[in-house]
């Protein structure tokens, strides 16, 4: 497949966008463009509702889908075969390279059923769809049928896509899936609090797929975090960012505003407090750099923190919105969708993150508000420099 030199893009949800889909399919074409430009030349074009890339030099084949099919927008590459003239021999010759190409060096040889589907734009070629499905589909056969080549309308194993357009004909067969969603950019921006565990780089994921720039923010407790599991967090944003393109990660130092928290507050409150400053500290940055919201990996009920009333709480420490995409799956179903991502094997690495670490035996389930805010009253005067120093002294770092 490595002289395969034209794709075509298919998108689903941007062909919803009306007379704004058009803003859509130039953020995609960037977006393309951007993944591909260290592996070679390439163009990367807009023509009638159809996105193509055209490949200018020699490329790996296997590292630009592979880099292609990761981003947001797409939800499936499809490498083409291009008739460079506008008559019927022309477009079978390039079903005929085509099915060499793609089908001629698998073992099985042509042993599949086929269907042709042709999609006629330039109503200039001489021919009407139906004619060119039949007379490809008879050349097909007269050609490949002694080598297992048959025919199904119903139930193909191969579609064999014709399309002719402007002056030239474009057939593919394949559809290598890509993750679907719209184009990051088109959305946004939001900042997540990535942690190592499971959960939050899925929701970082799920929010990016509907278009969203993602930031990160990372809370570090040295000596009571590992120099590891910074790198493991890295690490897990670095896999997010195939998909979601660089991620600006924040690393803030957490130690003194836990053990603040504490020596001054009853321990089995701890980590509600401890993770109201922390939206605090993501408010703080997310304003900084005009994001939007915040993103966390919360699911109901998963852990003490995660009851409805504990979220209720935790929330009412910020004023921008907080988003949970994995509100509502149970533990079996993030791990599938991380496990999809890539992303599993690097979360179970036994790392521990800083919400591990100061945890009370018997933390409490059912925070209230009145007192929350009672025991955070011990904090005043001390915990407003820590914050931020905590903000001004973050360090950055880019993933991707």
């Amino acid at each position: 497949m490595n002289n395969v030199k034209m794709f075509l893009v298919r998108y689903a949800e941007i062909g919803t966008k009306g007379k704004n889909r058009y803003v859509f399919e130039d953020i995609l074409c960037r977006r393309i463009r951007a993944r591909l430009k260290p592996l070679g030349e390439f163009k990367v074009f807009r023509d009638f509702g159809r996105i193509y890339i055209e490949a200018l030099s020699d490329y790996d084949y296997d590292d630009a889908v592979g880099k292609v099919t990761k981003i947001f927008g797409i939800v499936g590459l499809c490498p083409v075969t291009v008739a460079e003239e506008m008559t019927y021999e022309s477009v079978r010759d390039a079903v005929y390279d085509h099915f060499e190409q793609t089908f001629g060096g698998s073992e099985s040889g042509f042993d599949f059923s086929f269907k042709v589907h042709t999609r006629r734009i330039n109503k200039e070629f001489p021919m009407n769809s139906m004619e060119i499905d039949m007379e490809i589909g008879h050349d097909l056969l007269v050609k490949y049928e002694s080598q297992g080549l048959h025919v199904d309308v119903h139930k193909p194993d191969i579609m064999v896509e014709v399309e002719i357009r402007g002056e030239k004909g474009y057939v593919y067969s394949k559809i290598i899936p890509g993750p679907g969603g719209l184009p990051v950019g088109t959305n946004g921006k939001a900042m997540s609090l990535l942690s190592g565990g499971i959960d939050s780089p899925v929701a970082t994921y799920m929010i990016g797929k509907r278009g969203v720039e993602m930031e990160a923010v990372y809370y570090n407790s040295p000596p009571y975090t590992a120099q590891r599991a910074l790198e493991k967090v890295e690490k897990l944003g670095t896999i997010v960012s195939q998909y979601t393109g660089p991620i600006k990660l924040y690393v803030v130092n957490f130690t003194e505003i836990q053990l603040c928290i504490y020596d001054n507050c009853p321990h089995d409150q701890l980590t509600i407090i401890m993770k109201r400053i922390m939206f605090q500290i993501a408010e703080r940055l997310a304003e900084k750099d005009e994001c939007q919201a915040i993103v966390t990996g919360e699911s109901i009920g998963q852990v003490s923190s995660q009851t409805m009333q504990s979220l209720g709480v935790i929330d009412a420490a910020v004023q921008c919105p907080v988003y949970r995409p994995v509100i509502g799956m149970d533990k079996q179903e993030i791990v599938e969708y991380s496990q999809k991502i890539g992303t599993f094997e690097t979360s179970i690495e036994p790392y521990e993150d800083c919400c591990t670490i100061f945890v009370d035996k018997h933390p409490v389930t059912k925070p209230k508000m009145k007192q929350i805010e009672k025991s955070e009253q011990h904090l005043v005067g001390k915990i407003e420099e820590l914050i931020d120093k905590a903000v001004e002294t973050a360090e950055i770092k880019i993933l991707k």
